[in-house]
Parts: C-alpha cells; structure tokens; sequence
C-alpha cells in the first residue's frame, strides 16, 4: 500500500467516524460548539478528499459509461451536494463559529436543509463505502460464520434504520431530530454503523452484479 493509499484509507476512516457522531446531532455534547467544530472538520477532510481523488472528478465528461459507472458518479454526486448543503446550511444555523458572518435570515430553510442532507448524505455515505470493500467484503463471505455475521448485521440495520426513524427524516416525516436518551449513546453508535453495513452491503451486491454484467 502506497502512502497516497495509506492516507486516503485515513481520511475516510476519520469522515466515517465524524459521520457517525455528527448524526447524534448536539446531544452528544454538553455544547453545540463541539458540533459545529466537527461538522468543519468534516467539511475540510472533504476538500482533502476531493484534491487526492481529483481525477476522477476531472474525468467525469470524459470517456464511456457503463451501468456501474453511472451508479458510481450518481452516487459521488448525490454526496457532493449534501455535503455542500450541511455546509451552507450548517453556517447558517452557527451559534458560535461563523457567528461573524452576522446571518440572520433564513433559519427555518436551514434547519430543515440540515436535516434532510445530513440523512440523505449518510446514506449516500454508506452505499459509496460499499464500493470500495470488495476484497473486504469477499474475505468476510468467504466462511460461512462471517457470512452469518454479516447477515445479523444487516438485519439489525434494517431494524435500526426503521427504528431510528431514519426513514422519516430522509422524506421529512420527522423535521425535528429526536434522541432517544433511554437507548444510549452506546446502542446509539451500534444502530448507526449497522445502517452503513446493511446498505453498504447492497450498494457492494448492486455494483458487484453490474461489474459481471459489464
């Protein structure tokens, strides 16, 4: 692995773990303060992100698109503007960091932006991983107890992503998000990573089949 590899694999270990704690919005924190210097923190390994990865978004007018091609730039794309959107709309709502700026209108439009990106970005999120674990994924189904593993997991994730009520805020059923103080910060973290497992894994089986198909 080559240290460019080495540094990507970082970077989108340390977006995923931002993700996931981001998502418990500022009830994780004792200040929304810590929230916004994450959530910028995020937004900078972004940048970083996109710089080491700039090719492919320079080759997107370029060259023949085949199925999984299209799933992957839709995909990319669709991240792209969530993250743009939690970006403005996160300064908006800033109590603390871009207090500067003196923003004062268009709170409502905001609060809703950020909770409808931030869930359609984690989603996003999860099938883009679910790209990039091939060789993970075929050592873990290569024995029959990971397999089995990876099964529970999945429908634990589909259990948390009903349960969650993730899909409520992904349609704006829900417009304020909810914390369920009861369940934990612990289970919390365990029903938002098996959400990434579940469609990550369906994101891996789709593009799998189109690359056969291909």
């Amino acid at each position: 692995m080559t240290r460019t590899q080495r540094l990507r694999m970082t970077i989108d270990i340390t977006m995923t773990i931002l993700s996931i704690i981001l998502m418990g919005g500022n009830y994780l924190f004792p200040a929304d303060l810590v929230h916004e210097i994450l959530g910028v923190g995020l937004f900078v390994l972004w940048v970083v992100h996109i710089i080491l990865n700039r090719r492919w978004y320079g080759a997107i007018f370029r060259g023949k698109y085949n199925p999984y091609r299209v799933m992957q730039t839709v995909i990319n794309c669709c991240i792209l503007i969530c993250t743009i959107f939690l970006m403005i709309s996160g300064i908006i709502l800033s109590n603390h960091v871009f207090t500067f700026l003196n923003i004062q209108s268009g709170l409502g439009f905001a609060r809703i932006a950020h909770l409808l990106a931030s869930h359609w970005y984690y989603l996003f999120m999860s099938v883009h991983i679910g790209l990039h674990v091939g060789r993970l994924f075929q050592n873990v189904t290569a024995k029959i107890i990971p397999r089995i593993l990876l099964a529970l997991a999945c429908i634990y994730g589909l259990y948390a992503f009903i349960a969650r009520g993730v899909w409520k805020y992904l349609i704006l059923q829900q417009q304020f998000f909810f914390f369920d103080f009861e369940r934990g910060y612990v289970l919390f973290a365990l029903d938002y990573i098996s959400i990434i497992i579940l469609f990550a894994t369906i994101s891996h089986l789709i593009a799998s089949r189109l690359k056969k198909n291909r």
